[in-house]
């Protein structure tokens, strides 16, 4: 492949692998088992990316292993009713047939595992949406490092990626312990320690203790809440990896904290709280899944809501395919009916929402919150789900307290 017998396409792919593998120093190349694959919103792209894919496509290259994409910059069916321009949704269609013609399944997902792309524990991957990386790394067990939109389509094109930082044993031992000593109750608060550990351990690897104040294996943790920490860990800082002591694959056996690793205390979530938070009382945007959302938690919107009509606009963002088993399941029309919209391939943070009008968001993902005002322009709400939906009842924040986030320590 790197001589060109198999092609110009595949050459310039393999071409990348082995670049990058120089620079971070491996020894070997690894077959990867699927990929997922990053810039896929025309608003990031913009024309000069569509036409650097354009041109890879027409020399000939192919996926050889299962590849996904990240979301795109609208819902792929139904954006003209959501306000979309159709100048851009032209070019992201075409940024969409581009990568189909590379041999990319267009899922337009940011949570490929859970609609059938689930890697198994020890997997080597190339991935690169940050939620996903450290979803797959350590939910699952799988090994892959956090790739970049061009470097991920290269590892898709030659079936292989460089065996170094993640794929390697001793870059996935806990460079730090967080003792968690404050109140978590809910994926809000789960996101905003993961805020927290984000902005102070960097791109380290955190491992949990099992020993604080939050309960990881209780039902309301659980994998909805682990990808929320995930994600926000991801966006504050560059956390690809971490742990749960006792909790997670790796964490459950010996060895898993690396020499001389520090200890972090969390004795209060407000901090994050704070920052994450704008001043505006009036809402006019709710959007909940970021991460995307599961079938779970758009039953339990549909459950909050009961009927309830909603005042701001309400977009649930999640896979096509879960919205498609949402709607076998008689969730869609019970959303629909309170006046909310389950939108299928896009996020938020991708999608250009300053030409739809809104200005001050809702969402219980720290990720979001932490994207919106540079990524989308919006004055940012931050809470739990419930205090999102009763902002989508009312159009008002709720100025309630809904849980206590300082230390339970005396």
């Amino acid at each position: 492949m790197w001589s060109g017998e198999a092609g110009p396409g595949v050459q310039k792919a393999m071409e990348i692998v082995v670049a990058l593998g120089q620079i971070y120093g491996a020894a070997e190349l690894v077959p990867v088992a699927s990929v997922q694959v990053s810039g896929v919103s025309y608003k990031n792209l913009g024309d000069a990316g569509l036409e650097f894919l354009e041109e890879w496509a027409s020399q000939g290259a192919w996926a050889r292993v299962p590849a996904t994409l990240n979301p795109a910059g609208m819902d792929m069916v139904a954006w003209h009713k959501l306000g979309f321009r159709q100048e851009f949704a032209q070019r992201q269609k075409a940024v969409i047939a581009a990568y189909v013609s590379l041999g990319i399944v267009p899922t337009c997902t940011c949570t490929p595992y859970l609609i059938g792309y689930e890697p198994r524990l020890g997997e080597h991957l190339a991935w690169a949406e940050s939620s996903a990386v450290s979803y797959a790394n350590s939910i699952l067990g799988a090994r892959t490092n956090r790739e970049g939109g061009p470097s991920a389509l290269a590892a898709a094109i030659t079936g292989r990626t460089a065996r170094y930082g993640l794929h390697l044993d001793v870059n996935r031992q806990a460079t730090a312990i967080i003792d968690v000593r404050c109140a978590v109750t809910s994926e809000a608060d789960l996101g905003a320690l993961g805020y927290l550990v984000g902005q102070r351990i960097k791109n380290g690897v955190p491992c949990f203790s099992n020993r604080g104040t939050v309960d990881w294996e209780h039902r309301t943790v659980g994998n909805w809440g682990l990808k929320t920490l995930g994600a926000a860990m991801a966006a504050s800082g560059a956390v690809a990896l971490y742990h749960v002591e006792g909790v997670t694959p790796e964490a459950k056996a010996e060895g898993v904290l690396a020499p001389g690793a520090q200890t972090l205390v969390v004795d209060s979530l407000t901090p994050a709280y704070d920052e994450l938070n704008g001043p505006s009382g009036a809402v006019d945007l709710v959007s909940l899944g970021c991460p995307h959302a599961s079938l779970g938690e758009i039953e339990a919107i549909a459950d909050y809501l009961d009927g309830q009509r909603v005042k701001a606009a309400l977009w649930i963002t999640t896979a096509r395919a879960t919205r498609d088993a949402a709607d076998e399941a008689g969730l869609l029309s019970r959303i629909e009916a309170s006046g909310g919209r389950v939108v299928p391939d896009t996020c938020m943070v991708v999608a250009p929402v300053s030409d739809l009008g809104y200005r001050t968001l809702a969402t219980n993902s720290a990720k979001m919150a932490f994207y919106a005002p540079s990524h989308s322009g919006l004055s940012v709400r931050f809470g739990p789900m419930e205090q999102c939906l009763e902002a989508a009842r009312t159009g008002e924040w709720p100025q309630l307290r809904l849980v206590h986030h300082e230390s339970r320590s005396t």
